[in-house]
């Protein structure tokens, strides 16, 4: 009786497995694309990273949500001009400043607002290439789903300002005693000077370096102003 070649028999069970793995892949796909379009109109409840903190931290973190119309346009302005100042230019990747920060050994970080809202509303922190290779694949996504202010607004109400203090409306409550709607162009300038390490920076109680960068901050932003690139989330 004639045998049936061992390859025969290998082919039902690869089919099968990369069936199965293309399914994998595209479920993946569908879900991720719709937790991104979800956050698109839903404000996220809250980030992982904001998880991890809680759970660090034992009682939880500090962060109340705040549509853009009752966040302070000094604040938006300044985290653009502090962050990513061509933010409005382009459609997720800064190629001008990842080139600057390879040619300056990585010293210098290069990510957008864009990436840093999907690092932080959807993936983890720490460096890995898997982390960054999701990244890049969500990004672009993110930006064909949501509007550029919608972006900003997730990234004001997530971001960091101090150790538990997440969000504009935590952090202008936390450092000045005021709402986030009614932060003035210096203490907005001061919030994002703390960034992108506000764990070793006060707004409240600034250095003198810090107090220099604030400067500068309010310097970009009143450019931004000026020369139309906060258009695309002024109101």
């Amino acid at each position: 009786m004639a045998r049936t070649p061992r390859k025969a028999k290998r082919r039902p069970l690869l089919r099968f497995v990369l069936r199965w793995l293309f399914r994998g892949t595209a479920l993946v796909v569908v879900l991720g694309t719709a937790w991104i379009a979800l956050y698109a109109v839903v404000a996220p409840p809250t980030t992982p990273y904001m998880l991890s903190e809680g759970r660090r931290l034992g009682d939880g973190v500090e962060q109340v949500w705040r549509p853009m119309e009752d966040i302070s346009p000094h604040l938006a302005r300044a985290v653009v001009a502090a962050e990513d100042a061509n933010f409005c230019l382009h459609a997720g990747f800064d190629m001008d400043a990842i080139r600057a920060a390879i040619a300056e050994g990585m010293s210098r970080g290069g990510s957008t607002i864009s990436q840093q809202v999907v690092k932080n509303a959807f993936l983890w922190q720490g460096r890995s290439w898997a982390r960054k290779a999701l990244e890049g694949v969500m990004t672009p996504v993110m930006e064909l789903i949501w509007t550029k202010r919608r972006v900003l607004e997730v990234y004001l109400n997530i971001v960091e300002f101090d150790e538990g203090i997440f969000g504009a409306e935590a952090a202008a409550q936390h450092y000045f005693g005021i709402s986030a709607a009614d932060l003035n162009p210096t203490q907005a300038a001061r919030l994002a000077a703390v960034l992108p390490n506000p764990r070793e920076r006060s707004a409240s109680s600034p250095t003198a370096a810090l107090r220099e960068r604030a400067a500068r901050i309010a310097d970009g932003a009143a450019t931004i102003r000026a020369d139309g690139r906060d258009a695309c989330f002024a109101r």
